[in-house]
């Protein structure tokens, strides 16, 4: 019976339209940054670089990697842009978000159109910031691809998994007053965990802007799909898991913790 009260629950309301575009605005332009940061890091340490020449072998690389992608991250969720429009830079967790009830249905769409142009912006941006070395390989945009082997499914179990753990923890983090300052650091830092881990795996991305503007501008389709939708039904699963057995509620779809003023206001993505 709650599950289907839950169901009936109406979006959380918006109390003006430009405060969902402003903040639509806000996740171009934070998933710009993130994705150019991410172009700009792989250039310099996988890429031919004096940087990647004094790191000694690809798993000491994907650590360094995996490092400032999550410093990045967690930065850019803290940021005065994150902290206004909730830091997602990824799709799939605005969708959890939304599952979660504390993200208006009708803001979903506008995020993910932001946060696929920013990738691709931010992609384009490090192409004309750093020339032809990022179009050559190994660089290549930065665009994901599995190890040999790897199937199209197998990755997008991966993908999925790895989604749907971010997601739950972020559920239960944001649940608890004392470990929801500890979000950013927390997504920012599995993400990183994913990049050491299964970089020479399947080349983890969690994110499907993280895989759309490099697959985009290198012309790589291969893998796409389950570089996008995989996160999505792994964030799906994990909400509805999160709704069905944690007691607690989600206060807030800010990455960074709730807002007392707003949140307490109910004025949605603001």
């Amino acid at each position: 019976m709650s599950s289907a009260v839950d169901q009936m629950r109406p979006d959380p309301p918006l109390p003006v339209v430009s405060h969902l575009w402003r903040h639509s605005t806000y996740e171009a332009l934070l998933t710009t940054a993130l994705l150019f940061g991410v172009a700009t890091i792989v250039r310099w340490v996988i890429g031919p670089s004096p940087v990647s020449r004094a790191i000694p072998g690809i798993h000491l690389e994907l650590l360094v990697v995996g490092f400032l992608v999550g410093l990045l991250i967690s930065g850019l969720i803290l940021s005065p842009l994150g902290r206004a429009s909730g830091g997602h830079m990824n799709p799939a967790i605005t969708l959890a978000m939304w599952r979660f009830g504390v993200f208006p249905g009708r803001g979903v769409v506008p995020y993910w159109v932001a946060q696929l142009a920013g990738s691709l912006l931010g992609v384009l941006l490090a192409r004309v910031v750093w020339g032809r070395s990022l179009a050559r390989r190994p660089v290549a945009y930065s665009v994901l691809s599995p190890a040999p082997g790897w199937s199209s499914a197998s990755v997008f179990v991966v993908e999925a998994a790895c989604m749907a753990v971010i997601i739950l923890l972020v559920g239960i983090f944001l649940s608890v007053p004392r470990l929801a300052p500890w979000v950013p650091w927390l997504v920012g830092g599995l993400i990183g965990a994913a990049i050491v881990g299964l970089g020479t795996v399947t080349g983890p991305g969690v994110n499907p802007a993280r895989q759309f503007g490099p697959a985009v501008l290198a012309g790589h389709y291969e893998f796409l799909g389950a570089y996008l939708l995989a996160p999505l039904v792994g964030a799906v699963v994990a909400a509805w898991l999160f709704n069905h057995f944690h007691h607690r509620k989600v206060p807030t779809h800010r990455l960074c913790g709730p807002d007392p003023i707003t949140d307490a206001a109910h004025s949605g993505p603001t």
